[in-house]
């Protein structure tokens, strides 16, 4: 009986070698030799999955993008019932490192910003453009200013996207050990109680 390969598993193992190496020895120090090291796998198995090298980066770019994204949601879910308020904190907070996985998913993101200046293709991977992350979060503001019975200053959209952005560089200062998790999150915090009145 053929032996039944999980392709999907094998492309996971390889973006987390991109991912480890990337954090280790910067997007520079990546190829496919020492991914498949990593991997522990032979360089014809990565080259079966990929093509290029560019390819691989992008998939484990993408992959890294879903498993931030995954944070979210779960945080959402977690948060279950609770108050527009506390799923909105959640959500953002999920984006300040708590544990070692967030702080790689972090680091690695900051690895590869060099590359998406250069590259928009890989910019594109990096920081999609969400429209509706920026109107769910627009929504929980809007409810949240409701519980709290504050009425609304200007655009919840706008609002929302500078909660990302601010989430989003406190995130890179916790990936570059500029500040610690829990300074990043008091700081957000402070913003989100200066939003919602």
């Amino acid at each position: 009986m053929p032996k039944v390969v999980d392709h999907e598993d094998r492309r996971r193992r390889l973006a987390e070698a991109v991912w480890t190496l990337t954090v280790r020895d910067g997007l520079e120090g990546v190829t496919l030799r020492k991914v498949a090291a990593q991997a522990g796998v032979s360089m014809g198995q990565v080259q079966h999955y990929y093509g290029t090298m560019e390819e691989l980066i992008r998939d484990a770019v993408a992959r890294a993008v879903r498993a931030l994204n995954a944070r979210i949601e779960a945080s959402v879910h977690a948060a279950g019932e609770a108050s527009a308020e506390t799923i909105l904190r959640a959500c953002l907070h999920a984006m300040l490192a708590r544990d070692e996985e967030g702080l790689r998913l972090l680091q690695l993101s900051v690895a590869v910003l060099g590359r998406a200046v250069s590259d928009p293709s890989m910019a594109g991977v990096l920081a999609p453009n969400d429209g509706e992350l920026v109107s769910f979060t627009a929504g929980l503001i809007t409810a949240a200013r409701t519980e709290r019975g504050t009425t609304s200053r200007g655009d919840d959209r706008i609002d929302a996207d500078i909660c990302w952005t601010l989430a989003t560089g406190l995130g890179v200062d916790v990936a570059l050990g500029q500040r610690s998790p829990e300074a990043a999150m008091e700081a957000l915090d402070y913003h989100l109680d200066t939003v919602l009145g």
